[in-house]
């Protein structure tokens, strides 16, 4: 048999949703056709067949990821009695054997009780830091989980873990499978976006590695984009010098041709990501500049979200980014900022990393609820992991910290069908062990995916002979927290 027809006999399920799918639409643009044509799909162009499985209550994602581990001893997890325990050893009894790095595995575990004060805020009463007063004036549209569990020790395999739902790099990314999942709400900008920051201190060593929204083994096509803070937005935006609009649109019509006879030949699904990668970005030229042109803000908005708003690539930046996107239909924005990994800075850099994250993260919250996408937009704020309730180094001195912790720690999550104004789960007095609702990763993707109108277990993707899903073969919707 000609290996072009055997060929087109083993076309994939992926192979045949690719050509009727995003890069048909696409391909229809390229070639000259009527550009509403394109557009005839309602939102979630592209989505499997059969998705969403059920009514969602939440439409796009904004995932505020803080990478280092934001520490729950000192933000979230109020415990008055370990006020007169300072300084004394950490029962075995809680410690319980627990695997530690190598950083505090041979000191002495002496008790750290949170280092500024707390107080309750909304008519809920959540008990925060004092350095967190924004987040607490959004306390009734949050709900608190304080019972996040993981197995993992290290930063990059916590954060892949919570992003992928393996430790090990090379799993697609939640983004890049809501993206295959749900298709697009949008035309002119990427499904998956993803936005990087880290203190101005620089004291944060952690990277962020392209596989932390990369496609895994899905196509290419539904990996997240990644926006720079220096430059273009995107590489190669910008035409070259004496490439006007009309050459550049001439020349993707006749790549487009020559993409489209090749992709008859072969069936390759990566044909169709150039296809519609090419075409994005021509979209891209006119839809990214006006995205980052804030000079249309109100300034009660500029305002609202700090002075290092106008600081093109900081957290603040990113997250009325974040919320612009929201308005133009970008399925999951991924916003990482980097600078919680507090070793030996507690006492000076943890003020310092709330103040620069707080307000962005309430403005953020708040502007989507006046705008009333609130409802069905899910944001979502918290680490890969916690920080020991002992303290690393010496706290007598003026530079100490607390280690990597996973049996417990905290994250925030509102709008998107989640209850407001409610503390799910609970830790021993010690803020060391889950005692009550424990929540893994795995629970914790299951239920984003359910209010994205996503049974778990039934979006999968065949590679290397099984079934693969984002839960892997775990998780648990937390019902308890969904509106």
């Amino acid at each position: 048999m000609h290996p072009f027809l055997e060929n087109h006999l083993h076309l994939t399920r992926r192979q045949l949703l690719g050509r009727t799918g995003l890069g048909v639409a696409a391909l229809a643009t390229l070639l000259g056709k009527d550009r509403a044509a394109a557009q005839t799909a309602s939102p979630g162009a592209g989505a499997l067949p059969g998705l969403p499985h059920f009514p969602a209550k939440a439409k796009r994602v904004i995932y505020l990821m803080q990478t280092g581990a934001p520490t729950h001893v000192d933000l979230f997890d109020y415990k008055p009695q370990l006020y007169r325990r300072r300084g004394e050893l950490l029962p075995p009894s809680v410690q319980m054997g627990q695997r530690l790095t190598t950083m505090t595995q041979n000191q002495r575990q002496l008790i750290l009780p949170g280092i500024a004060g707390w107080r309750r805020h909304g008519k809920c009463g959540l008990w925060l830091n004092d350095f967190m007063p924004h987040t607490g004036a959004i306390a009734d549209d949050i709900c608190l989980i304080k019972s996040m569990h993981t197995e993992a020790i290290n930063h990059a395999p916590a954060v892949t873990m919570f992003l992928t739902g393996a430790e090990q790099p090379g799993r697609p990314s939640m983004g890049a499978w809501l993206s295959y999942g749900l298709g697009s709400m949008n035309e002119d900008l990427p499904t998956f976006v993803v936005m990087t920051s880290q203190d101005r201190e620089l004291s944060c060593g952690q990277l962020f590695y392209d596989y932390y929204w990369g496609s895994g083994f899905l196509p290419s096509r539904f990996q997240g984009v990644k926006l720079r803070s220096n430059g273009d937005p995107v590489l190669f935006l910008s035409n070259p010098s004496g490439i006007s609009a009309p050459i550049r649109r001439g020349q993707l019509d006749d790549l487009a041709a020559l993409n489209r006879l090749r992709h008859q030949e072969t069936g390759d699904p990566e044909i169709q990501t150039r296809i519609a990668q090419y075409e994005m970005a021509y979209r891209m030229q006119t839809s990214i500049p006006e995205l980052t042109d804030f000079s249309n803000e109100p300034r009660r908005i500029i305002d609202m979200y700090g002075p290092d708003v106008n600081r093109r690539g900081s957290f603040a930046w990113n997250c009325l980014m974040a919320r612009r996107m929201a308005e133009r239909g970008v399925r999951f924005v991924q916003l990482m900022h980097a600078g919680w990994d507090q070793h030996n800075n507690l006492p000076t850099q943890l003020e310092i990393q709330c103040r620069d994250t707080d307000q962005p993260s309430a403005a953020l919250v708040k502007d989507l609820k006046q705008r009333g996408l609130l409802d069905d937009t899910l944001v979502i704020w918290g680490g890969e992991f916690g920080r020991t309730v002992f303290v690393q180094g010496d706290y007598t001195q003026p530079r100490f910290g607390r280690d990597h912790h996973g049996r417990c720690f905290s994250i925030w999550l509102a709008g998107g069908g989640i209850r407001g104004g409610i503390t799910y789960g609970a830790t021993d007095d010690f803020c060391y062990n889950v005692v009550e609702n424990p929540v893994s990763a795995f629970d914790f993707q299951a239920t984003i995916l359910h209010l994205l109108g996503i049974e778990h277990t039934r979006l999968t993707f065949r590679f290397q002979g099984r079934a693969f899903r984002l839960t892997d073969v775990h998780g648990e919707v937390v019902r308890e927290i969904v509106a």
